[in-house]
């Protein structure tokens, strides 16, 4: 699974606070409920609201967007506040740009500016364009020599200790700018798309893209909203103990948004969940997010414990690509759409929301665009 005060001007700008836990619930309740009526007010028949997609009173609909505008015009210098609270100056607008996370890596290249990154890590897979590019991190460490000597005048890391510490440290200590994100939330991944947008110069198209996939999240959430909403359990993993979403983890918020009910471990902090709680939750559905590395249904049926569930008996055991689902980046809405796909098999939903951006001249994004 992927993991998941400024200055005056002219010197440059601060980041947002950032968006409270949870805060996109209530704002793309209303959001859905503003997308419907605007489409009512361009068509010749009736719209019908369906109801909230959460399963509460609708709020009125008077929320504000998400995530706010990123400050205009990209001028640098330019003061950021990152995800670990580090402030950081770019003096003018980044040329050679390290990405230290997949996550980060589509980010840029979907804001076009994949032609000035000139490094990413052994394990980036995406957009192809990126495959190729030099290795200056693995899993296990990080390369800072290596780093210098590309001339580096940006890197993007990952946070909760995702890349080495130490090594980002060292990097600061020899002058390269260091922006560390870490999208723990769904709306945390708008907001991480529109920082780094500001530290690349691409403001317009990180508004851009984040508010198109902000608007696809609340066209899913209406198209769900008057649907069952099934005991859901994600598979991350089941070789040896068995993984799955924590309590108010991205992964949660993932399943509750697709139209499910999710289960959880119990803790906030673990994500390992014993298989006798798995049994009481019962699931009605069990999404494989390890499908990717050989697990099918047939396999998961077979497990000592397993028959007496009801996702097991009824065979609502489905695989989904674990990567869009789970990596905080542009194509997260196609992820959303292939876990409704999992828990909604029969749902057709409506086309995915186009970035309202000038053409990005990296690799376009598929779908709606992680």
């Amino acid at each position: 699974m992927s993991r998941l005060p400024g200055s005056c001007a002219p010197a440059g700008r601060a980041r947002r606070p950032s968006v409270p836990r949870h805060r996109w619930q209530p704002a793309l309740r209303a959001l859905a409920l503003l997308l419907t009526l605007a489409v009512a007010a361009c068509s010749t028949g009736s719209a019908t609201i369906p109801p909230d997609a959460t399963g509460s009173a609708a709020p009125p609909a008077t929320a504000t967007p998400t995530v706010a505008p990123s400050p205009a015009p990209d001028a640098f210098p330019v003061r950021l506040l990152d995800d670990e609270g580090n402030a950081v100056l770019l003096e003018a607008e980044p040329r050679r740009i390290v990405s230290l996370t997949p996550a980060n890596t589509e980010i840029l290249f979907a804001l076009g500016a994949g032609d000035r990154v000139v490094a990413t890590t052994d394990f980036d897979d995406y957009p192809p364009e990126a495959v190729d590019l030099p290795d200056v991190a693995s899993y296990a460490a990080v390369d800072v020599e290596k780093i210098v000597g590309l001339e580096a005048d940006l890197v993007v890391a990952g946070g909760n200790s995702f890349n080495d510490p130490e090594a980002l440290a060292r990097m600061r200590s020899l002058g390269i700018p260091v922006l560390v994100v870490y999208a723990a939330t769904v709306d945390a991944v708008l907001d991480d798309i529109r920082l780094i947008g500001q530290a690349v110069g691409r403001a317009a198209e990180a508004d851009a893209l984040a508010a198109a996939m902000e608007t696809d999240i609340a066209s899913v959430a209406v198209a769900t909203a008057d649907l069952p909403r099934p005991r859901t359990f994600y598979e991350i993993d089941a070789t040896g103990e068995i993984y799955g979403p924590a309590d108010d983890s991205f992964l949660e918020q993932m399943i509750e948004l697709a139209g499910g009910v999710p289960i959880t471990t119990g803790s906030a902090t673990a994500y390992n969940i014993p298989l006798e709680r798995l049994v009481v939750a019962d699931p009605e559905v069990i999404v494989l997010g390890d499908a990717n590395y050989g697990v099918t249904a047939e396999l998961v049926a077979a497990r000592p414990g397993w028959d007496g569930m009801t996702a097991v008996r009824a065979g609502a055991i489905r695989p989904v690509n674990d990567t869009v689902v789970t990596r905080p980046g542009p194509r997260l809405t196609e992820g959303l759409r292939a876990l409704v796909g999992a828990i909604h098999p029969d749902l057709v939903l409506p086309p995915p929301v186009s970035a309202a951006a000038p053409p990005v001249a990296a690799a376009p994004l598929p779908g709606a665009g992680l």
